[in-house]
């Protein structure tokens, strides 16, 4: 028999024999999962907790009935292949979701305990709550010092300029304060100290992420949420970003989105697994994830037997 024969005749075994598991055509098994798989006990309290959530697109079911609890002051890795849904859950986190016209929203969100999908919820405190960082650097096109100390402007938090002087309530000095503690939280502050002023498109690809980031941390976020961070950047660059984030669990719930094993691996208290269908197959710790997975689906994404 020749080979390609002899390959055929085994892929016809392994689909028509009946005590093998079905292949779909992404090259994932056939498998019911198990609530079990997606209850993750933890010590301390939930920052987050996501229950039966569900998110349409028009016709499109991009998540279903995820139910998920994110422990504060740590870092939840989002792991899948592409179109699973783990994006389109994070952007749930701080209702992201809403400036897509298509999109709806079922289920709950919780912060804190509190309903973040309830009436009359007002959207730019949840935001400055629950932060965001996307995939590309995406830095204004004003100074350095200018990026991080928008938010605090325009969230009030700080008045600086000839009106605010007149008045009595000049915040030059907090402002000084805030880019200094913001930079230095990054891990940006050593390369950029002397040129606060220059344009910050003019720094490197790594750098105008850590500049998101700390233009994230200046307004005072509980949670951060970064999706795919480092996929932009050279591997010198995402160490930095891997060490910040490792850094920022001691003060900040972290929600990450990461395509790189590896490194949902190497910087993740707790992993969960989305595979096709944009359902939760499996969360848990990160060691237990990656080295004995009790979903043979998520074994299989993991090893790169598909994804």
């Amino acid at each position: 028999m020749s080979n390609s024969q002899q390959t055929t005749s085994q892929h016809q075994t392994r689909t028509t024999d009946s005590d093998q598991s079905l292949e779909t055509t992404s090259g994932e098994t056939v498998e019911e999962t198990e609530e079990a798989w997606v209850e993750y006990d933890f010590q301390g309290d939930a920052k987050m907790v996501a229950e039966d959530l569900d998110v349409y697109y028009g016709d499109d079911h991009a998540l279903k009935g995820v139910s998920m609890e994110i422990p504060e002051e740590s870092v939840t890795a989002l792991v899948g292949p592409s179109g699973c849904g783990k994006s389109t859950y994070l952007r749930s986190l701080n209702r992201m979701n809403d400036r897509i016209d298509a999109a709806r929203v079922d289920g709950s969100v919780q912060l804190d305990g509190k309903e973040i999908y309830q009436d009359g919820i007002n959207l730019v405190e949840l935001r400055k709550r629950v932060g965001m960082v996307f995939q590309s650097p995406n830095p204004f096109p004003k100074s350095i010092r200018d990026n991080i100390a928008y938010g605090p402007r325009k969230h009030g938090d700080i008045e600086t300029g000839l009106l605010a002087r007149m008045l009595g309530r000049d915040d030059s000095e907090e402002e000084r304060e805030l880019v200094e503690r913001a930079l230095k939280q990054a891990a940006l502050w050593d390369e950029v100290q002397d040129r606060l002023d220059d344009n910050a498109l003019g720094l490197s690809g790594g750098q105008q992420q850590r500049l998101c980031i700390a233009r994230c941390l200046s307004v005072g976020p509980e949670v951060i949420l970064m999706d795919e961070p480092a996929s932009a950047l050279d591997p010198i660059a995402t160490a930095k970003i891997e060490d910040l984030i490792d850094s920022l669990a001691e003060e900040y719930t972290v929600v990450i989105v990461t395509h790189n094993m590896q490194q949902a691996a190497r910087i993740s208290d707790q992993t969960a697994v989305f595979l096709t269908g944009g359902k939760l197959v499996e969360y848990g710790d990160t060691d237990q994830i990656f080295e004995n997975p009790q979903s043979q689906r998520v074994e299989d994404y993991i090893t790169g037997k598909f994804g």
